[in-house]
């Protein structure tokens, strides 16, 4: 068995629990997770697209899901109580930059206090042997518009409400972790950093693939508000794979409480908007072509991010296996054979168990 199939295999069986399941990256991890045979279940507010790949994967009736804001911190409890999950993945938030800006203190509620209310329902409950992947962002970073990429020790921040929310998340994790309250338990927690992830079966407004795939279903230009950007480009399924790795890693007690670790792609998959959208247009079959126009910005957004991964690489033996132009074609190919009538539970599983191949034939990959 390679290193890889064994990470995978350490999660059948086993109990999850994961928030924000019918967001984007939610649906993927939950799918990808039932897949590997875990006991799955979810927590949410409610279902934030129309269509949502939640909805298009069965929904509730394929995914037991709770329906509660991540802030009802006595109801989490309840929940954990009766769900005695071996592994919690908190990824529900307010992941839209443009919605920050829009509501600011929501934002702030849900991404800083909804973080600090599933610790805190998880510090009240009786649960032991649990282990824990806080999943924030690659924008916790105080942007400098540095080069290089951004390291786990360097300082926190975020010039808008968005990032400074997350960074606010980080914090209450560290706090929990340092404040000694789950010591005696066994209950081990990371934080993981990852963004500007691209896939099949993301519909959220304000997100330049979702946008440029209604633009161009729809026949109208896509409008872009700032194509020189330049953000770290990956799939949905690699910082997923770190997710698992980090989970599996406190699982097997090979990795310290309070660790962070970023995923992000490759030097090479640093592109900007610009690049980003030519690339994905010209995979997007049919006519009309994908049409662009531009606006000016009003919002105060970086214009240049990076994440290093050495820590990553390093502890957990993860890297990224999908370089700039593969994401791209994954991404085109579940969109467009979506378009003509293909199941999209189907397109997301087979590209999930098509990436498993690829990292368990990739040396090293989860030799911890």
């Amino acid at each position: 068995m390679s290193s890889a199939s064994a990470i995978f295999a350490s999660f059948k069986g086993r109990k999850v629990l994961v928030t924000g399941n019918t967001g984007f990256k939610g649906a993927w991890f939950s799918t990808w997770l039932r897949d590997l045979g875990s006991e799955v279940h979810g927590l949410s507010l409610d279902v934030p697209t129309e269509p949502s790949l939640f909805e298009d994967g069965g929904g509730e009736a394929n995914q037991a899901t709770s329906w509660v804001d991540v802030c009802d911190t006595e109801k989490i409890q309840e929940i954990l109580e009766a769900k005695k999950p071996d592994f919690i993945f908190h990824l529900a938030a307010q992941p839209i930059v443009g919605a920050s800006f829009a509501d600011p203190l929501e934002t702030w509620r849900t991404n800083t206090l909804g973080t600090a209310s599933v610790l805190e329902a998880l510090r009240r409950s009786s649960l032991t042997d649990v282990s824990v992947v806080m999943i924030t962002s690659d924008k916790v970073y105080r942007n400098h518009e540095w080069p290089w990429g951004y390291r786990e020790n360097d300082e926190l921040g975020g010039h808008d409400p968005y990032s400074a929310s997350k960074a606010g998340a980080e914090l209450a994790i560290r706090s929990y972790v340092n404040s000694g309250f789950f010591e005696d338990r066994n209950i081990k927690i990371a934080s993981v950093r990852a963004g500007n992830v691209i896939g099949g079966g993301d519909w959220a407004p304000g997100r330049v693939v979702p946008d440029a795939v209604r633009a161009w279903s729809e026949n109208k230009p896509l409008v872009l508000r700032n194509p020189s950007a330049t953000r770290p480009w990956q799939h949905v399924l690699e910082p997923l794979g770190g997710y698992l790795l980090t989970a599996a890693a406190l699982d097997k007690n090979v990795l310290n409480s309070g660790e962070s670790f970023n995923f992000g792609p490759s030097e090479q998959a640093s592109k900007t908007v610009g690049d980003l959208v030519v690339g994905l247009g010209s995979r997007l079959g049919g006519n009309p072509p994908l049409r662009v126009e531009y606006e000016e910005s009003t919002l105060s957004e970086s214009g240049l991010l990076r994440l290093s991964s050495e820590k990553a690489q390093q502890i957990l033996s993860w890297q990224p296996v999908l370089e700039f132009e593969r994401n791209l074609d994954w991404t085109a190919q579940w969109y467009t054979q979506k378009s003509l009538g293909t199941d999209a539970l189907a397109l997301t599983l087979e590209q999930i168990r098509n990436y498993q191949h690829l990292v368990s034939s990739t040396p090293n990959w989860g030799q911890t």
